[in-house]
C-alpha cells in the first residue's frame, strides 16, 4: 500500500504536467507551475529526496501525464531463473530490464533490455503479466506511476557483452535466490513467472 502523501503528490504533478501542456495563457501557466511546486514540496517531505532531484525528475516530464511502462525479460530453464546484478542498487540482483522507449513496442524494448543487461539474443514466448508496481512489488516510494510488464523469453544468441549496463548474468535456483532489488523483481514476481514458464497455457496476470 503506497502512502496518501505520494498518492497526492503524483495526482498534483500529474495535473501540473498536463496543465502547462494545455495551458492557455500566463496565468494558466503559473497555476500550474504552482501545483508542480506543491507536488516536489510534498515529494520531498515525504520522501527525503533533494529538493534539486525531485524538480529536476518532474522538468523531464513533458505533455499529457500517463503511467510509465517497465518490461523485464524473465529466462528460466528447468529449476533455475537468469538475473543480472543491478549495479544501481548494491549489487543486488533482478530480471533485465527497464523503461520502454519512444517508438518501441513492449516487446521490442524488451528485447533490447535484455541484450543490454545480460549480453543475450532472446526472442519473445509469452507475455505473463501486466502489474500495477504499487500493488505488485514496490516497495520504495517512486514518483511516478508506473506498469510493469513481464516476458517469459527465450534465448536465441549472444551478443557483446563489454558494455553491460548491469553485472553479469547469473543462472540461480529458483528456490535458493540471491538478494535481489526488491523494487525491481521481487520473489513473488520470480515464482510467478517460473509457474508461467511450466505451464505456458496459462492465460496472462493483470494489475
Amino acid at each position: 500500500m503506497i502512502p496518501n502523501w505520494l498518492k497526492y503528490a503524483r495526482e498534483l504533478q500529474a495535473a501540473a504536467q498536463t496543465g502547462l501542456t494545455y495551458a492557455a495563457n500566463k496565468y494558466e501557466k503559473d497555476r500550474y507551475e504552482h501545483l508542480g511546486d506543491l507536488a516536489a514540496r510534498m515529494m520531498v517531505e515525504g520522501s527525503g529526496e533533494p529538493m534539486a532531484l525531485v524538480k529536476g525528475a518532474f522538468a523531464e516530464q513533458k505533455g499529457y501525464c500517463t503511467p510509465k511502462v517497465d518490461v523485464r525479460g524473465c529466462i528460466y530453464r528447468e529449476g533455475e531463473v537468469l538475473l543480472v546484478s543491478e549495479l544501481a542498487d548494491g549489487g543486488r540482483w533482478t530480471f533485465p530490464g527497464g523503461f520502454s522507449d519512444p517508438n518501441e513496442g513492449p516487446s521490442e524494448s524488451c528485447i533490447r533490455e535484455v541484450a543490454e543487461e545480460a549480453g543475450l539474443i532472446v526472442k519473445i514466448t509469452k507475455l505473463c503479466g501486466i502489474y500495477d508496481r504499487d500493488k505488485r512489488g514496490g516497495t520504495s516510494p517512486y514518483p511516478f506511476h508506473i506498469y510493469k510488464l513481464f516476458f517469459l523469453c527465450e534465448v536465441t544468441g549472444t551478443c557483446v557483452q563489454s558494455e553491460l549496463e548491469t553485472g553479469a548474468p547469473k543462472w540461480f535456483p529458483v528456490d535458493a535466490l540471491p538478494e535481489l532489488s526488491i523494487d525491481r523483481t521481487s520473489p513473488w514476481h520470480v515464482a510467478r513467472m517460473y509457474e508461467h514458464f511450466q505451464h505456458p497455457e496459462m492465460a496472462a496476470d493483470w494489475d
